[in-house]
């Protein structure tokens, strides 16, 4: 067989937007229409097509003579597609044709066009026995990039993306990757977007590699399993505009309530104590940290609208066993809650896609449970616990069902959703209820686990709930917002968080956030947590903690009482806070129009040229420029504004855009500044961090406190 190198070119070309469309073929000849951004041209020896926006623009090109468009694998190496056999007539279709491959197959060829700016392509290979991976190859220019994929600095083995020695960019030019869910940054969808103009999104949910131009700088490489393929090609003509596509082919962001956009508090692990932090002896009816962190932030007037608890909540194994409540950590959960909802605060809850003890023995015996490998005796052991079958809808309305009983009917507004992403067993041995294999659904499991709370919480709470999970793949975006997995503490968590924030936003992944602090159990650094909220205060959820289950005034470091924290976190809160409606508008834009709230600088401002290689900063919504300091021990930093009139929120002061502007930074501040057209109207911030801090110097006394809320 010949090698993919010695066929001559296969092109398809994409540029900016045109009007026509191909309606019927001869060869490679088309007929058109001025209905669709595209028009389209096949070739043949091997199998080329070209896709052409607006003429002038440059094109990207699959397959540049050296490889083939679209081509399939076996046993015996890569085979292409080469002379076109004949046309085939379907009204369905926009092109279809049948082509010999190098093996001898018969592969067809099909393109639909979904909508006036999406196109799907489709290859089917028969006979189909022996395909292991199906590909394309698109061409990739010197001055392209790439955008998507992955909420990661760079895959693999998720420390690398807090590794100082990790370069970091959002421009995925460089980088190879596998489409495979993982812990626990685990935010992946088969979507990138370019700065040409046009985005590609692979349908299914096999895994994949994605070999951006990292091999070969002239080249994309897409390979995924199995034995066919099919993908869409969407229009721009800015990649804003492919987003905005991409969502109605997705399915739209969900709208989550108001409430999701206020601060969040949370520690990992909630522990009933005898004593408050400062020794004051507790004889509240509740969890005495939760108690004392409603307590301190009502008494510094730190906004909290929900409360989460994490795991361990329930008795049993993992701290979560049978869903029932550990009466010695949370004595009066139903009270605990009403009193929460009394004070305006939601509550959210973990959980995890596992059953455990007498949970586990029941799904055992409905066969709800995913496939486990037998042992050598022909008998199948669940480890304890187990994940839940999704793909079968009994067991998935099961396990709502328990969802409602223990969380939903005590006044759970939401979930944490935590796990989905391991323990499955990525083998083509086993099958779920649907028939397919665990290593095909592996990405579409934290889709199903999801779409199962979702529709419990939907049918019970109406519009009034959060789901928050970490792992996430194509569709998953229709059901809640995310947090951004495992991060570690310190100055390179804090630069993955913002990484990552961004990434999603390519993904139409709006609603996201991360740890504040980072999640891992590392020394804690003042700076670095101030900078964090600072930087939480501009994402859609803010949510503070787990802080190695510490709260501001009770700091693993000297001094303990941290007064700037404390301050910082009022400040950055009460902004948050403030900023509540204006992020809820934001949101149905992002749920109507697939426009996301934290826009990358190279999104917002695409003809900036200036802005490409800009990660630490980024426009949150219509109006509000961010810089995010997330280096430890720095005071300053350079602004880029681009092109418009921009206003200073601290002082006051205009600025012309395509300039840098120095702004001086201590370390309760960050450069903040508004557009011309902005009506916010948002607290001073200087006199806002004066009074907080004048607030933290009044340590409040629980004692007092505790006996006006709880009287004996």
């Amino acid at each position: 067989m010949k090698s993919l190198s010695s066929y001559r070119n296969v092109l398809l070309m994409i540029t900016s937007i045109s009007i026509a469309t191909l309606l019927a073929s001869c060869g490679n000849k088309v007929r058109l229409q001025s209905d669709s951004s595209w028009r389209i041209k096949t070739g043949e020896h091997p199998f080329s097509l070209q896709l052409i926006q607006q003429p002038g623009h440059k094109a990207v090109t699959i397959a540049d003579g050296k490889t083939s468009g679209l081509y399939f694998v076996t046993d015996s190496g890569p085979q292409v597609l080469l002379a076109q056999k004949k046309i085939l007539q379907n009204d369905d279709t926009l092109f279809s044709a049948l082509y010999a491959s190098s093996d001898y197959r018969q592969a067809t060829v099909t393109i639909h066009k979904i909508s006036k700016d999406i196109l799907t392509i489709n290859l089917a290979v028969v006979p189909s026995k022996g395909i292991l991976k199906t590909g394309i190859t698109l061409r990739s220019y010197p001055d392209e990039h790439y955008y998507g994929l992955m909420e990661r600095t760079v895959d693999g083995d998720q420390r690398k993306n807090w590794d100082p020695n990790t370069q970091a960019n959002l421009d995925l030019r460089g980088q190879k990757l596998t489409m495979l869910v993982k812990p626990t940054l685990g935010i992946y969808e088969p979507f990138y977007v370019s700065s040409y103009g046009y985005g590609l999104f692979i349908h299914g949910t096999r895994p994949g590699n994605y070999d951006m131009a990292a091999t070969d700088t002239n080249r994309i490489k897409i390979l995924f399993e199995g034995n066919d393929l099919s993908f869409s090609v969407i229009a721009g003509p800015t990649m804003m505009n492919t987003i905005s596509h991409f969502s109605t082919l997705a399915g739209k962001p969900v709208l989550p309530p108001k409430w999701t956009f206020r601060p969040f508090r949370w520690r990992d692990e909630h522990v009933n104590r005898k004593t408050f932090y400062d020794g004051t002896p507790n004889h509240a009816p509740y969890n005495s940290e939760v108690v004392e962190d409603i307590l301190m932030t009502r008494a510094f007037d730190i906004p909290v609208g929900v409360y989460w608890v994490d795991r361990p909540w329930a008795s049993g194994t993992k701290g979560y066993g049978n869903m029932n409540w550990d009466r010695a950590r949370f004595p009066d959960i139903r009270g605990m809650i009403r009193w929460l909802n009394k004070n305006d605060k939601q509550f959210l809850v973990w959980i995890a896609p596992w059953v455990c003890d007498s949970l586990l023995t029941e799904a055992t015996e409905k066969n709800y449970l995913m496939p486990y490998p037998e042992d050598a005796s022909g008998e199948v052991h669940y480890p304890n616990p187990w994940l839940i079958d999704f793909t079968n809808p009994a067991a998935a309305t099961w396990w709502g069902q328990k969802l409602k009983t223990h969380l939903i009917d005590p006044g759970v507004a939401g979930f944490k959703m935590d796990r989905s992403e391991e323990m499955i067993r990525t083998l083509d041995s086993l099958r779920v209820h649907h028939g397919e294999y665990t290593r095909n659904i592996r990405n579409d499991y934290p889709r199903l686990y999801m779409k199962a709370a979702y529709d419990i919480m939907k049918k019970t709470r109406g519009d009034d709930f959060l789901l928050m999970p970490r792992a996430a793949y194509s569709g998953s975006q229709q059901y809640g917002g995310f947090w951004g997995g495992d991060i570690s503490a310190g100055e390179y968590g804090l630069r993955t968080a913002l990484i990552a924030v961004q990434r999603c936003s390519f993904m139409d992944f709006p609603f996201w956030g991360s740890d504040i602090g980072g999640y891992w159990k590392k020394p804690l650094s003042h700076n670095n947590v101030a900078r964090w909220l600072a930087f939480g205060a501009f994402t859609p959820i803010m949510e503070v903690g787990p802080l190695d289950n510490r709260a501001p005034w009770d700091m693993p470091y000297s001094p303990s009482y941290d007064t700037t924290l404390i301050a910082i976190y009022r400040t950055y809160s009460k902004i948050h806070d403030a900023l509540k409606d204006y992020s809820y508008t934001m949101a149905q834009k992002a749920h109507e129009e697939g426009i996301p709230i934290v826009r990358p600088l190279v999104l917002a401002f695409p003809e900036d040229t200036a802005a490409v290689n800009r990660y630490d900063e980024y426009m949150y919504g219509d109006n509000i420029l961010v810089g995010i300091i997330w280096k430890n021990d720095q005071y300053s930093f350079d602004m880029y504004l681009p092109e418009g009139q921009w206003t200073d929120y601290w002082t006051g002061k205009q600025y012309s855009g395509k300039q840098i502007v120095s702004v001086d930074c201590p370390e309760y501040k960050i450069p903040i500044f508004f557009t011309a057209d902005n009506k916010l109207q948002l607290p001073d911030p200087n006199k806002l961090y004066n009074e907080s801090l004048r607030r933290a110097r009044q340590v409040p006394d629980l004692r007092k406190l505790q006996a006006q809320e709880f009287p004996k």
